[in-house]
């Protein structure tokens, strides 16, 4: 079976060289296609392969149909709204994601937005400590689990919202379990967002929530943009000097929040969550493993299509 590893922001060079261990040692062929162009290198590039591994790139319709032969498509880390999965379904391709394997790396750049906000940019301005505030985890997932253990050791209460997670399993890691979404918001000093964007979670966060939030509020999103609803969060800004929003990626209206709310944002200029070398070469390796596995065994664990 022929691999495309096909990555506009290629893996690093040793996680090549482990993906390519995985595949070649199972038996199969692996071909790279890096630092591409155009939608049309990967068109050519996919036409023979019966396997996709990929990051951020877009698996769109256009390269299902050119994919004459796929099987699967990976896509190397949590998030897989890049994926096209009616096209993937309706081709009889299995589509998969690869859980938990960036979720450090998200956790930890939670923080160091944080306190990047709180010590107001370290430019020698008095900020604020970290230490006895209440953080609210809303999703306590792979990543949530990472933000709690992290936030306990700064020395925070953690809270968490997430209704498909048993209480006691949250209240024996030392958190506190809420089932109220909007008394969950109310108590939270910081929310951070770990939710995967869905129908239901789609533009979710909006001003009824986000006002809810207790005096001096911080909005952290690590997750994906498409979970706010910005102008409700631009209402918010406009009625509440005292919020502020840290976010992985740039929402679309940056230039509202540039113009008219200094001091109160934080945006990286690109996704920066998994942008670790352990991140990198944890979702690349599962990616590879996951496709092998699918080949010798049929094993669709981690299928995010019908």
């Amino acid at each position: 079976m022929k691999v495309l590893v096909a990555t506009e922001k290629p893996f690093a060079s040793v996680a090549v060289s482990m993906i390519r261990e995985e595949v070649e040692n199972a038996g199969h062929e692996l071909a790279l296609l890096e630092n591409y162009k155009a939608p049309e290198d990967l068109y050519s590039a996919v036409e023979d392969a019966d396997a996709l591994i990929v990051r951020s790139d877009k698996v769109t319709s256009s390269v299902i149909k050119a994919a004459k032969k796929l099987k699967v498509v990976v896509r190397a880390g949590a998030g897989f709204d890049n994926l096209d999965l009616d096209a993937c379904t309706s081709s009889n391709i299995v589509a998969m994601n690869t859980p938990g394997q960036n979720s450090n790396g998200v956790a930890e750049l939670v923080f160091l937005l944080m306190l990047h906000h709180l010590r107001h940019g370290f430019v020698g301005q008095s900020g604020t400590e970290l230490r006895g505030k209440i953080i609210g985890i809303h999703a306590y997932g792979n990543v949530g689990r990472y933000v709690a253990e992290i936030a306990k050791g700064f020395g925070m209460k953690v809270f968490a919202y997430d209704p498909f997670i048993n209480s006691f399993e949250m209240e024996k890691n030392g958190i506190t379990a809420c089932r109220d979404i909007y008394q969950f918001y109310s108590c939270s000093n910081f929310v951070s967002l770990h939710l995967p964007v869905t129908d239901k979670t789609r533009k979710s966060i909006g001003y009824e929530l986000l006002m809810k939030m207790p005096p001096h509020a911080v909005l952290v999103n690590a997750a994906r943009k498409d979970i706010i609803d910005e102008p409700g969060l631009l209402k918010v800004f406009e009625e509440r000097p005292d919020f502020s929003y840290l976010s992985d990626g740039e929402p679309e209206s940056k230039h509202i929040f540039v113009e008219k709310y200094p001091g109160r944002y934080l945006f990286t200029a690109k996704k920066m969550g998994a942008q670790t070398e352990e991140a990198n070469i944890n979702s690349g390796v599962a990616a590879a493993r996951q496709i092998v596995d699918f080949f010798k065994t049929g094993n669709e664990k981690f299928r995010v299509n019908k």
